[in-house]
């Protein structure tokens, strides 16, 4: 029985982890519970799957929780920083699982690896802004980051016992979002439900905007970087519109394996909670004549500018990343609240990015701080000359 901790419970990635435990109860024990406000969504998770401690990020939401709980219930209700923390550190898990979005899932990720705690990792903000803290940190505690990203589960498996010297490079495949084909001056109008119509995957607000915008991918090349150990230009990114593909890793004597599978994230999900084992997952099966053709394209970096600064970023490393990652995260939301348009979004990136002064091997409070800072330049920028990143 592997006991878990799962931190962003009430969001897409927390509720498909809960449906793949709820299919294996002789496997898997829920012992802990974080999310960020939903007390509602919480509630039912409690009732569900009676963890011994849960956590909510918002204090007021946490006390209707507990207002809400049935006296028979005994699992302790924390809220903020230092409850999360709690139930990581003292809820008896074997593994956490980090589904939480943005920023807010970096210090879980490094208070769980100090534990000595395995992380099953979908919060791909821990590498992008704290990727060598991060990595230092399981080495020297000796605890697995295994990855959730269904590309970099797919990375993971393909690679195994390899040798890092045995790879050539890392190929990610991207969807290319809603939006792929189309030209800046086409997205001009887009509106955030338009942006949040994803063709293949199924996911929440935030990572949902990042597909659309390319920022996603890069992300998740400097994800790569760090989980891998590969330099900046052994990482290759591929558009792949069927999502079968979630990615491939070419060897140095020219051969390539691939994972393949219907782009449903349970099934990394599932491999990242049984690793090193497999299990059956009882989800429809990849049928390659039912799917027919798969396609591969070079990605549009001229209409789709937010690969190249990621890109960009990694070269740089140091608090780049953070900047890079704390502008994105800012300008998204802006954009969800229809205060800037689409386009926007990497521009005001850009712009973050060539005023920020780059500092090599930042510790967690330097993170912290150019992550804030980030997020203020964006919005002096947009209050400043509003009318220039509007619709």
């Amino acid at each position: 029985m592997k006991n878990i901790a799962v931190l962003g419970s009430t969001g897409s990635i927390g509720r498909q982890t809960l449906q793949v435990v709820k299919n294996r109860p002789e496997e898997f024990r829920i012992t802990a519970l974080v999310a960020k406000e939903n007390h509602k969504l919480m509630l039912q998770q409690i009732y569900e799957f009676k963890p011994k401690m849960a956590a909510l990020m918002d204090a007021n939401s946490a006390q209707l929780l507990r207002n809400s709980l049935e006296s028979h219930i005994d699992t302790v209700i924390l809220e903020g920083e230092d409850g999360i923390s709690k139930c990581i550190t003292e809820s008896d898990c074997h593994l956490v699982l980090n589904g939480m979005v943005g920023m807010a899932g970096l210090v879980p990720t490094l208070v769980g690896l100090e534990a000595g705690k395995d992380i099953a990792l979908a919060n791909k903000e821990s590498l992008v802004a704290g990727g060598r803290l991060v990595m230092e940190l399981a080495k020297k505690k000796k605890a697995d980051i295994i990855p959730v990203d269904s590309e970099h589960s797919a990375i993971f498996q393909c690679i195994g016992d390899t040798p890092i010297s045995q790879i050539h490079k890392l190929i990610l495949t991207a969807s290319g979002g809603p939006f792929r084909g189309k030209t800046a001056d086409q997205m001009k109008k887009v509106t955030p439900s338009d942006a949040l119509a994803h063709p293949n995957w199924n996911m929440g607000k935030k990572i949902s905007i990042d597909s659309a915008t390319m920022m996603n991918k890069g992300l998740e090349v400097i994800e790569a970087k760090w989980l891998f150990g590969l330099e900046t230009d052994s990482i290759e990114v591929v558009i792949h519109p069927q999502s079968i593909v979630h990615s491939m890793v070419e060897f140095i004597d020219g051969a390539v394996l691939a994972q393949l599978g219907n782009p449903d994230m349970r099934i990394p999900i599932q491999y990242a909670l049984t690793y090193p084992k497999r299990l059956p997952s009882g989800l429809p099966r990849y049928n390659p004549v039912e799917r027919g053709r798969l396609e591969f394209f070079k990605p549009d970096t001229e209409n789709f500018p937010a690969l190249r600064l990621a890109y960009e970023a990694l070269r740089e490393e140091g608090t780049m990343t953070a900047v890079l990652n704390g502008a994105n995260e800012a300008a998204v939301e802006l954009f969800l609240s229809k205060a800037i348009a689409f386009n926007s979004i990497p521009v005001l990136v850009e712009r973050v990015m060539a005023s920020h002064r780059n500092f090599k091997n930042p510790g967690i409070e330097d993170i912290i701080y150019w992550d804030g800072w980030s997020r203020k330049e964006i919005a002096g920028m947009v209050k400043k000359d509003g009318e220039t990143f509007c619709y």
